[in-house]
């Protein structure tokens, strides 16, 4: 996509090199900060794609700022945390907080599509352990916490831009449940629902790309028309 769009890829806080925030994250800030990188970048309207909590920003941010989002794509994003997923993260920030390597290990055999996994041998599981473990670090406790508590009831009925919703039929971290629900709550969203797990951007780039490029030139060509 970079030879015809600019991409702008904002790093949530903990991540890369921006700061953990010094308080519990704010979504509705996160997603304004987000909306004035863009536009500090200088994009004024922007098509807006999310994955998991990127999704979850990404929703925030068309639902705050639907003149600047073009066209919305949103994988394995969620409505409102349940009881279930908030036991599952509380888990994974205590074990980040006991072990890396344990919760790397959790991660790999939650997120990925059972395909994928049963063509991975000893050494593969352990080449992608590592590099899992080499990622975690306690600076995205912010960002677990966050997903705890994510509530975006009030927020979806305000969104304007086109979207499509994207589900892993496989996800045992954002079952596709949450997806039918994200898309039935954001008027004429689009559902599509494609094999694979919650780590599909991971597991095949190519598919998971390949349909945000399709649905971003689509969109933008109808709005140049």
């Amino acid at each position: 996509m970079r030879d015809r769009y600019t991409v702008v890829a904002p790093n949530l806080p903990g991540a890369g090199a921006t700061p953990v925030d010094p308080a519990p994250i704010d979504l509705d800030s996160l997603a304004d900060r987000v909306a004035a990188t863009a536009r500090s970048a200088g994009l004024e309207r922007f098509h807006l794609v999310g994955h998991s909590v990127g999704a979850v920003v990404a929703t925030a941010v068309a639902a705050r700022h639907p003149n600047a989002v073009t066209s919305l794509v949103l994988h394995a994003g969620w409505v409102r945390t349940s009881p279930r997923e908030a036991f599952m993260f509380d888990l994974w920030a205590r074990l980040l907080q006991t072990d890396p390597a344990l919760l790397a290990r959790q991660l790999i055999l939650t997120a990925m599509g059972p395909g994928f996994l049963g063509a991975l041998d000893d050494a593969q599981f352990t080449e992608m352990a590592a590099g899992f473990t080499a990622m975690l670090d306690q600076r995205i406790l912010g960002q677990i916490e966050l997903d705890t508590r994510i509530d975006l009831c009030g927020a979806v009925g305000r969104i304007t831009a086109p979207t499509l919703v994207l589900a892993s039929a496989d996800d045992r971290i954002i079952p596709p449940h949450h997806q039918r629900e994200l898309a039935a709550a954001i008027h004429q969203a689009d559902y599509l629902q494609v094999p694979g797990g919650h780590g599909l951007p991971f597991e095949d780039p190519a598919r998971f790309f390949s349909i945000i490029t399709e649905y971003v030139d689509k969109r933008q060509a109808q709005g140049q028309a």
